[in-house]
């Protein structure tokens, strides 16, 4: 080789490399969940502890066995991904949910919002709440029944968006951030919440357009028909930390595998969804829109990804 000749060297892609892998994100994604988990344990219980174990044991169990069954490797289930879809199904689950449900429903998670789709990174849609919806349909007493934080006295143990939209009662914003209310397992404390995803924001695991553009719709919207009309449509402060909204907008509508690929479309997407929140929350019978809004988005995102292509370098269009 002569002294003004470079060797190039031609591989297949992709070119550039970085020490995460997908067990490395699914794993630091749990220890973002250790937060809303804690609290809700905290203020709930040790029964809560034994929902998430069984939740994550169940979902391990039924991804290992779709794995022998489709003849790969069965110790996949230990790479994070099943461990995430069990707590956060756990989560979103009140805090005195059967533990027979929570195995029920953890393995219909795993086997027909994700296995049935091909595994790992090919689902459609979010498999916890898959597991989630599924709970509410086949049982929907268990699902609503909920428990008031030990030592408050809240009324009838009722969730605050529907003490709100069956009794008229307002609850304290700081009890709502704080978390001393009712309410799904790790969807109570706002500030727990946002603690795991600082952490995720922080590892880039999170685009910060999906969360926001999911939060500042609803704000927007809820805004708008308070002003309309105050006295039959709660502030939009309330939409934000009421319910599951912030755990929706951290954890569920930022997943990596059902969101769109383009910054632009995720935007779009999150637009949408927030839009979904405001109609079931205000016009729907049932108080809360936050599974049903993301589960919705999720049906739409492959259009999504459709129209909103990023441009070839180098290309010039007609």
């Amino acid at each position: 080789m002569k002294a003004n000749e470079r060797l190039f060297r031609i591989s297949v892609s992709p070119h550039l490399t970085t020490e995460e892998d997908v067990k490395k994100i699914m794993w630091n994604t749990v220890i973002s969940l250790i937060p809303p988990a804690a609290f809700g344990i905290y203020i709930f219980g040790l029964y809560s502890l034994l929902l998430i174990i069984t939740s994550v044991f169940f979902s391990v169990l039924t991804e290992a066995i779709f794995l022998k069954a489709r003849n790969k490797n069965w110790r996949q289930c230990f790479d994070g991904s099943a461990v995430i879809t069990g707590i956060l199904l756990a989560l979103t689950l009140p805090p005195k949910f059967p533990l027979w449900g929570v195995a029920i429903g953890a393995a219909f998670a795993i086997s027909f919002g994700k296995q049935i789709f091909g595994g790992i990174g090919q689902n459609i849609f979010n498999p916890a709440l898959v597991g989630r919806a599924f709970l509410m349909a086949a049982f929907p007493v268990e699902s609503t029944t909920w428990t008031a934080p030990k030592g408050v006295d809240t009324f009838t143990g009722a969730t605050p968006l529907a003490n709100w939209k069956f009794n008229h009662i307002m609850t304290s914003y700081k009890d709502l951030f704080l978390g001393n209310i009712s309410g799904s397992l790790g969807e109570t404390s706002v500030i727990a919440i946002l603690i795991g995803g600082i952490f995720l924001l922080y590892k880039k695991y999170i685009d910060w357009r999906l969360p926001l553009s999911y939060v500042g719709t609803v704000f927007i919207l809820g805004g708008i028909f308070w002003l309309i009309n105050p006295h039959k449509y709660p502030d939009p402060l309330f939409h934000i930390l009421a319910g599951g909204l912030m755990f929706g907008a951290i954890y569920m509508i930022t997943d990596m595998v059902t969101s769109p690929i383009t910054p632009r479309g995720r935007v779009i997407y999150g637009i949408i969804a927030g839009i979904f929140v405001i109609l079931i929350r205000l016009f729907a019978g049932y108080p809360e829109g936050v599974m049903f809004s993301i589960l919705l988005a999720n049906m739409i995102r492959p259009w999504i990804d459709r129209a909103i292509k990023p441009n070839i370098l180098g290309e010039v269009k007609k």
